[in-house]
Order: structure tokens, then sequence, then C-alpha cells
């Protein structure tokens, strides 16, 4: 038979290790938040909205659709860059590391009106 201080030794420690595993298992299965989802509509001559505020690391993920042509999206600042096909939507996941401000255009020219299509991102801490 285990003597009562021996029994309250290894309890202690049976504690311990029990409340490291769960702390390490509570740690590992603990997941990010999902990225925040901004959609966006592409258009002749126009992104709505065309001015999104955002925060710094904050993940984002853009689905854009183009409603008429196929546009361009570039983000000159983050060297993102896609076409935005009609009828197909287009993912673009971002995560801005500095306050300010990042604009976005139409870089595949549209007709009549396409240098007024931008828009920009306002980061903020």
């Amino acid at each position: 038979m285990m003597s009562p201080a021996r029994r309250n030794v290894l309890k202690s420690a049976l504690t311990t290790v029990c409340a490291a595993t769960m702390g390490t298992l509570a740690t590992r299965g603990a997941t990010a938040p999902p990225p925040r989802e901004i959609e966006i509509v592409a258009r002749r001559f126009s992104f709505a909205p065309n001015e999104i505020p955002l925060q710094v690391n904050e993940r984002v993920v853009l689905i854009i659709r183009s409603l008429d042509f196929v546009h361009g999206f570039n983000v000159p600042d983050l060297h993102l860059r896609a076409d935005l096909v009609p009828g197909k939507v287009t993912r673009i996941e971002l995560r801005p590391r500095e306050a300010g401000t990042l604009d976005f255009l139409c870089d595949n020219f549209c007709g009549d009106g396409h240098e007024g299509m931008h828009g920009r991102f306002v980061v903020s801490e």
C-alpha cells in the first residue's frame, strides 16, 4: 500500500502533467478566426465598393465579380493582380502590414471612362 505522502506527491505530479497536456492540446486546437470576406463588383467603369476600410494585419479575402467585361484588378503596392472574368468569382487573399492607403485599379482597357475605374483600401491601426 502507498503512503499518504507519496500518494499526494503522485497526485500532484499527475495533475501537473494533465494540466500541461491540456494546455498544449488547447493551443494546438486553437485556430485563427477565418478571414473577413469582402465582396466587390466590377463593371464599366467602377468598382463597388470603391473605398474599403481595413485594419493592419487583418486577414481579408476579396470576392470579386465582373458583370460585363474582363476587367483587371491591380493593387500595385502589394504586387497583386488578377483578371476578372464575367461569370467567374475571383478570390484574392491579402493582409495589410501597415497603415495607409492602398490604391487598386482596372488595368484592362474597358472603354471611355476606364481611367476612372479605381478604388482604395484605407488601412488603419
